[in-house]
């Protein structure tokens, strides 16, 4: 039995599992649907399991208020996400490369998690939960450990000179520019002088097609949701506190912290540059995101998120933030994205609890290629801390990965570095990391004693942690012209 073939029915059952029309099917139809794969007995081991998505969706007459309503809905869209991610990894108009997969086969695990955690936030759904943890996440488990052990076939995608296909309107003149409206695609602006008064009517009349669609947004301040579905998406502003958009959700207003973002990102191959994104809900309403990122290839250039607990949520895929501003309290960079933060400012603002943590990661399975990398950028105090202890962040998951490369952390770091989640929770599965940081709270000497911390000698173990590495920058970086440092 050869592993890609293995691999393969792994895969194509996922996908059936995940898109019947109804539930119900009966253990004959199982059978005579799996008995045109490879491995039958595999297929109908998992395929006897509910349907995932159609059970999801047939929870709805089950709920009892508007809060589990509330993380159904959430739990609809990301199963739907997660259909289109396996859908990629087999599309036979595509040959994907192992790192692909490896990247939507985590995704799709990612999705499955933040559904069930949407319930758990709002303290609902205990008789839902049951139905939600079914053994697709397992299913997925093992298509990320067959896929990690495939030899890579090094087939990652090389654009040409230096730009995807999707590029086609010049980027680097409008990037350069400033006269961005004559650029742009369309024009919005709250005085009328634009296309469109409000960016979330620009976005709604977007469409994803093979070119870049660019949205410039003139100075000034929307109070409004943003949801970018498309791809190829381009969202320019006028600067950092100059184009503002800003919400207040929060889960202790009744959202999940996937549902209370001010913006957020789900098509693939988007490009912000020049804004500030705020939720503006308060240290006391708990979790309260600023952006939600579920778009792979994304790049966000000279912007800022503002908030207090759970500001800038990196949900998936591979994303890359330069010279960006992010402000918070507790756990304010989260989420289980491949991610790195290149030459940004990282801002922690006075807590509640006169406690704050930086990150927490949620990798929940060892073999998905997600983590969080800061790198040659800079940890300081938004305003006075007197007496706040500032860890660099503690693990929200089993295999949290979080490392500091070449970056100044002020006095306000504790001595310690890391705050555990709960007693000796993965301290000893997590893989926290720093490499040749300076400042005043970069000693290591007094740091904790975790299997899992790592104080990172070798260049070449801290290079795996960089945009090169970490999330293939060489072969999608070069097309946004953002720019980017590949190595250390």
């Amino acid at each position: 039995m050869t592993t890609f073939p293995v691999l393969a029915t792994l895969i194509s059952c996922l996908f059936f599992l995940l898109s019947l029309p109804v539930y119900g099917y009966t253990i004959s139809e199982i059978k005579s649907w799996c008995s045109q794969t490879p491995h039958p007995e595999t297929c109908e081991h998992v395929l006897v399991a509910t349907d995932a998505e159609s059970t999801t969706r047939g929870l709805g007459v089950k709920c009892h208020n508007n809060l589990e309503k509330t993380a159904l809905n959430d739990c609809i869209r990301l199963y739907k996400n997660t259909v289109q991610r396996i859908n990629m990894t087999i599309d036979p108009n595509k040959k994907c490369s192992q790192v692909e997969m490896q990247t939507w086969l985590s995704t799709a695990l990612t999705n499955l998690e933040t559904c069930v955690v949407g319930f758990e936030e709002l303290g609902v759904g205990a008789s839902l939960l049951p139905l939600m943890k079914n053994n697709v996440s397992s299913l997925i488990s093992n298509t990320l450990a067959m896929n990690k052990g495939r030899k890579s076939s090094n087939n990652e995608p090389r654009y040409q000179k230096g730009f995807p296909t999707w590029v086609n309107r010049g980027d680097r003149k409008l990037l350069q520019s400033s006269n961005l409206a004559t650029q742009a695609n369309v024009v919005v602006a709250q005085d009328g002088s634009g296309d469109y008064k409000t960016i979330g009517d620009a976005v709604a009349a977007a469409k994803s097609g093979g070119g870049r669609y660019v949205i410039y947004v003139k100075a000034g301040t929307y109070n409004e949701y943003i949801e970018i579905k498309a791809n190829n998406i381009m969202l320019l502003g006028d600067g950092i506190g100059k184009t503002i958009i800003t919400g207040s959700k929060s889960v202790g207003g009744g959202s999940t912290s996937f549902g209370s973002s001010t913006m957020a990102v789900v098509g693939d191959r988007f490009i912000g540059q020049g804004f500030t994104v705020r939720n503006t809900a308060g240290p006391q309403n708990h979790q309260a995101v600023a952006l939600r990122s579920g778009s792979d290839l994304s790049v966000f250039y000279q912007c800022s998120f503002e908030g207090y607990q759970d500001t800038l949520y990196v949900l998936s895929n591979r994303q890359f933030y330069k010279e960006c501003d992010v402000h918070g309290t507790v756990d304010f960079i989260f989420g289980n994205a491949a991610v790195v933060l290149q030459n940004c400012n990282i801002y922690a603002r006075d807590p509640p609890n006169k406690t704050n943590t930086l990150t927490a990661q949620g990798r929940t399975d060892p073999n998905q290629n997600t983590g969080i990398s800061i790198h040659n950028s800079r940890v300081t105090a938004a305003s006075s801390l007197n007496g706040v202890k500032t860890y660099l962040g503690r693990p929200w998951k089993q295999y949290s990965r979080t490392v500091y490369l070449k970056t100044y952390l002020d006095g306000i770091v504790n001595p310690a570095g890391w705050m555990p989640w709960s007693g000796d929770f993965a301290l000893d599965t997590l893989y926290y990391g720093e490499y040749m940081n300076t400042g005043p709270g970069s000693s290591t000497t007094n740091r904790v004693k975790w299997k899992g911390y790592h104080v990172i000698t070798s260049g070449v173990e801290a290079a795996q942690f960089t945009p090169g590495n970490f999330i293939a920058g060489g072969s999608w970086l070069p097309g946004t012209q953002i720019p980017w440092t590949g190595g250390l």
